[in-house]
């Protein structure tokens, strides 16, 4: 990943307050042109600096009422990517992570209802090759949702 200089960071403080923003409102704000704007917006694509631009879908809006954390076992650390690749083909599962810890992994996902979230767990996430425990926790409330703030980044990159 090249280095991320002043110009970099103030697209990125833009765009991440929001990434709709014409290209021509950037460049204004940075006082350079739309076309410096777009190539410095490619490199950070290229470079992974930038990972997606899309829109965040509110599950309650389809039906899914219940955000719910689970940390699983598995039998061998080793099983990871195979149990990925299953879980993988569960729609509601909507992140996977290594952890260390008291679990192998961790997994949010979203359920309509219980009676939903008990078929995922039991018949879905219990039946995986690999598995041996799970633990639940529900999220009651999302109080913070954000991405990493461009100005911690530490100005001698």
């Amino acid at each position: 990943m090249e280095k991320i200089d002043l110009l970099d960071k103030k697209i990125l403080g833009i765009l991440s307050k929001n990434a709709r923003i014409p290209f021509k409102d950037v460049a204004a704000q940075c006082n350079v042109s739309r076309a410096a704007i777009h190539q410095r917006v490619q490199h950070l694509i290229e470079d992974g600096v930038i990972t997606g631009s899309g829109f965040d879908v509110n599950p309650k809006s389809l039906g899914y009422s219940t955000c719910t954390y689970v940390g699983i076992n598995l039998e061998r650390g080793s099983m990871y990517r195979a149990v990925v690749d299953r879980l993988q083909h569960i729609p509601e599962v909507v992140e996977c992570h290594f952890t260390t810890g008291p679990y192998t992994m961790m997994v949010k996902l979203y359920a309509k209802d219980n009676e939903q979230l008990m078929d995922l767990l039991n018949n879905q996430l219990q039946s995986i090759p690999g598995v041996v425990a799970t633990e639940t926790l529900i999220s009651l409330e999302q109080s913070i949702k954000r991405e990493i703030s461009v100005e911690t980044l530490n100005d001698k990159q």
